[in-house]
């Protein structure tokens, strides 16, 4: 008889089991509608006229209470909300919209609290950037948390709520046709090491113009589609080049799937969807095909193709009598110590004009003065092109466009 009730107790046990592994499972599972899940990123499927929502599977807590979402397409109208919700939240609602949510809309940057009418609170959020949020760790174990929200690592601002029961999960909404996210619920934010966000920070200043590029210390990743020639990721530096700071290289640290990078000189206002080299204002080395770009789509076989590794530089061989229109603003241009690191291009900062290619100019019915550019591939100057320096200068400029591109970047390789 006591076996008979051992027996019994252990079966009532196994069934205990499986019902609480049946009620986790359901307790932590995705949710979503009118979305494609594709691996780690999201995109839109409705008809503009409903919202989609997705919801993580499970909600922040001390050990990861923080996460990203990378806009990989605005779609129509960029209506891209990131945000907390609720595990059970309505899937036909906006994240911020009901009560107990809140969400930062990339399309207005404005807050959601828990009300369909936002409150401005940061700068609108395009193809290519970062949305993050989060919960201040120290937090948690009272009833209010303070929820952050940061753009492309760099915090936006907080706002104190209240937590529900079940905690507050991870939530992205959209709204219009094309919309496309990359969903990051395991990235990390903070300041652990201050010297190592100091370096991003500085680094991501020396850049003015970022699309479908992103940037982590010196390194440069394409995060675009990758699907057509309007997909086009282009980085553009702050500071255009000068008789000071005359050259700049990038090491092609992963070539992607095509390998479509592009490394030159581009005009301040440049397209942001054209590859550096294809249109006017611009000049370019393509390292898929070996080719340069002087403001045409068409272009001139130059030098070899570069892979994994290579080393590509772009500067300008500047006339001795040469002084652009801001240069005296600054004092003692002599006084710069310029020296090549080991194994880099040597300084070229003037040259005589000899052997000089003669190239056709697609921007001489433009008046304007003429430079040499000249490219560099390991080191070694592979050819030079003549071209008109436009109003406001030359700024570095890198394009990519295929996915899984990284490049290294040193605006600066010559100095120190």
């Amino acid at each position: 008889m006591e076996d008979i009730n051992l027996h019994y107790r252990f079966l009532n046990w196994r069934r205990r089991i499986r019902e609480i592994r049946e009620v986790r499972a359901v307790r932590y599972q995705e949710r979503y509608k009118r979305m494609l899940k594709n691996g780690d990123t999201l995109s839109y499927q409705g008809n503009s006229d409903e919202v989609g929502c997705y919801v993580a599977p499970r909600p922040l807590s001390k050990g990861n209470c923080y996460f990203e979402v990378t806009i990989l397409d605005t779609g129509v109208r960029g209506t891209i909300a990131v945000g907390l919700v609720p595990q059970f939240y309505k899937l036909d609602h906006q994240p911020g919209w009901l009560p107990h949510s809140i969400a930062y809309h990339a399309d207005d940057g404005k807050l959601y609290n828990g009300n369909a009418v936002g409150q401005q609170f940061g700068p609108k959020c395009n193809r290519g950037d970062r949305i993050g949020c989060g919960i201040y760790a120290q937090t948690f174990d009272a009833a209010l948390v303070t929820v952050f929200f940061t753009k492309n690592g760099k915090e936006v601002g907080s706002v104190v709520v209240p937590v529900t029961r079940d905690g507050l999960f991870p939530a992205i909404g959209m709204h219009s046709l094309g919309e496309e996210v990359r969903l990051d619920l395991q990235a990390e934010w903070g300041s652990e090491e201050e010297d190592s966000v100091m370096m991003v920070d500085s680094h991501e200043d020396e850049w003015a113009r970022l699309y479908d590029v992103k940037v982590s210390g010196t390194l440069l990743e394409y995060v675009g589609k990758g699907k057509s020639i309007m997909d086009v990721g282009l980085a553009q530096a702050r500071q255009p080049l000068t008789t000071r700071s005359h050259y700049f290289e990038v090491e092609i640290v992963d070539p992607g799937e095509k390998c479509y990078i592009a490394l030159g000189l581009a005009r301040r206002d440049y397209p942001k969807n054209r590859h550096p080299g294809w249109s006017r204002g611009s000049v370019a080395y393509h390292a898929d095909d070996g080719k340069i770009f002087h403001g045409s789509g068409v272009g001139d076989q130059f030098g070899p193709r570069c892979f994994e590794g290579d080393i590509m530089g772009c500067g300008i061989m500047f006339p001795r009598d040469y002084m652009l229109d801001f240069e005296d603003e600054i004092d003692d241009w002599d006084a710069v110590d310029v020296r090549p690191k080991q194994g880099r291009v040597e300084n070229l900062l003037y040259l005589n004009d000899e052997d000089e290619e003669e190239g056709e100019d697609p921007e001489q019915e433009h008046e304007g003065r003429k430079v040499m550019v000249f490219f560099t591939r390991n080191g070694k100057i592979i050819g030079r092109r003549e071209v008109v320096v436009p109003d406001g200068g030359f700024y570095p400029t890198i394009g990519m466009l295929s996915t899984g591109e990284k490049v290294k970047v040193d605006l600066h390789p010559l100095s120190g």
